[in-house]
């Protein structure tokens, strides 16, 4: 995707098109997998009742291609209880398995388990942009505080509830319980 990239898009479209580039992008959006297809990012675990209305877009948001390959491992938090107003400490190690240096986007996606109102499946609540030459590992740290884990509430103001999350990294999942 290069949406508008100005004068000289052609050429960089064209880098990574002969490997001059490695591409390192993400997707901002859901691509569809058809034109009548409505899928959003943020979508809810009962929106998923039938066939029909499943969410399975072409490309999910975050999505993105290499030239090279990297591997997720170690996914850990650093309490698995957590008090209302503490950090949560998080870290994940990402390893370039591939022959190609590379840039990747490392993407926290946090799923309120148990919410007064029906929480969505995901949401992004932190990335970061890593470079890795072939065959380095790096670990990558991450700092929740309570906006990341606060949500809009019936009364249209942010709101924390205690309860059981679940953080998701590449394939690589966790939970901690908020008191």
């Amino acid at each position: 995707m290069a949406y508008l990239p100005g004068m000289e898009g052609g050429r960089a479209v064209a880098d990574v098109i002969f490997g001059d580039c490695n591409p390192s992008g993400k997707l901002p959006i859901t691509y569809p997998r058809s034109p009548n297809d409505l899928t959003l990012y943020d979508h809810k675990v009962s929106e998923n009742v039938n066939a029909f209305n499943q969410y399975n877009p072409q490309f999910p948001f975050g999505f993105g291609l290499s030239y090279t390959t990297f591997k997720y491992k170690d996914l850990k938090i650093k309490n698995k209880t957590v008090a209302l107003g503490e950090p949560v400490g998080i870290s994940v190690t990402v390893e370039n398995t591939g022959n190609v240096d590379g840039k990747e986007v490392v993407q926290l996606y946090l799923r309120d388990l148990y919410a007064s109102i029906t929480p969505s499946e995901q949401k992004l609540v932190g990335f970061q942009k890593i470079f890795l030459k072939a065959g380095e590992s790096k670990i990558v740290h991450f700092i929740l505080n309570e906006d990341a884990l606060s949500f809009i509430g019936r009364d249209n103001k942010p709101v924390v509830e205690a309860g059981e999350f679940r953080i998701k990294i590449s394939d690589l999942t966790e939970s901690f319980m908020l008191k």
